[in-house]
């Protein structure tokens, strides 16, 4: 796609911009990133599209504007050590690997996460690594997290993803019942946890010993 950075700035502008996210660097990395790298070839018309996107096995690639905010909430200056659960297409991560120090992302699904390794490496993004497994466990062996963003729907906030925060460190999710959830923010704070309740949403289930089963 030869226009596409027109069309990434049309986005950002039209889809993110009017709907309120103002974060400079969020805003940048949203232009930068190739959007239409991350999604099946028979999509990549429809990539900047105001829409999540099927990219197989269940999954999608979230759209634009919920990329943008969920990204903006976590509040990233540049020396972060991230977890994102729920790796996909490897869009959000790439997305935060422009934004903080280092980022972990982990998949269940071990095709997806080949394939999305495969096309952060191809973008030379080198401070990103994609792990296999039960993303509702998050990655007790490298925490603690600065932040950690979900891209899938829990029926309650993981408790093991609230332990690997830094004091001060934030975990955005969408929280709620399979149709319908509402984003969370949550800040570990030095007295325990705060939590802000945002706006609805509607996310493939996380799927793990602390998110829904498989049935």
């Amino acid at each position: 796609m030869e226009d596409w950075r027109r069309l990434a700035d049309q986005m950002v502008r039209e889809q993110i911009l009017a709907r309120g996210v103002h974060d400079a660097r969020v805003l940048q990395a949203l232009r930068e990133v190739p959007r239409h790298r991350f999604v099946p070839p028979a999509l990549r018309g429809r990539a900047y599209a105001d829409a999540p996107l099927p990219i197989g096995s269940g999954q999608t690639i979230s759209q634009p504007y919920i990329v943008a905010y969920m990204t903006a909430l976590l509040g990233l200056r540049g020396d972060e050590k991230v977890l994102e659960v729920g790796t996909g297409s490897g869009y959000q991560a790439a997305i935060l690997a422009r934004l903080a120090r280092e980022v972990h992302t982990i998949e269940r699904l071990p095709h997806l996460a080949e394939q999305a390794r495969q096309r952060l490496a191809d973008l030379g993004l080198r401070n990103v690594t994609v792990h296999v497994g039960d993303g509702s466990q998050g990655l007790p062996a490298l925490a603690p997290f600065d932040a950690i963003l979900v891209a899938a729907a829990a029926p309650a906030v993981p408790q093991p993803l609230l332990e690997q925060l830094t004091v001060g460190g934030k975990l955005v999710l969408p929280v709620g019942s399979r149709g319908f959830q509402r984003l969370e923010r949550w800040l570990r704070t030095p007295k325990g946890w705060e939590r802000e309740v945002l706006e609805p949403v509607a996310f493939v289930p996380l799927r793990g010993e602390h998110g829904w089963g498989e049935d």
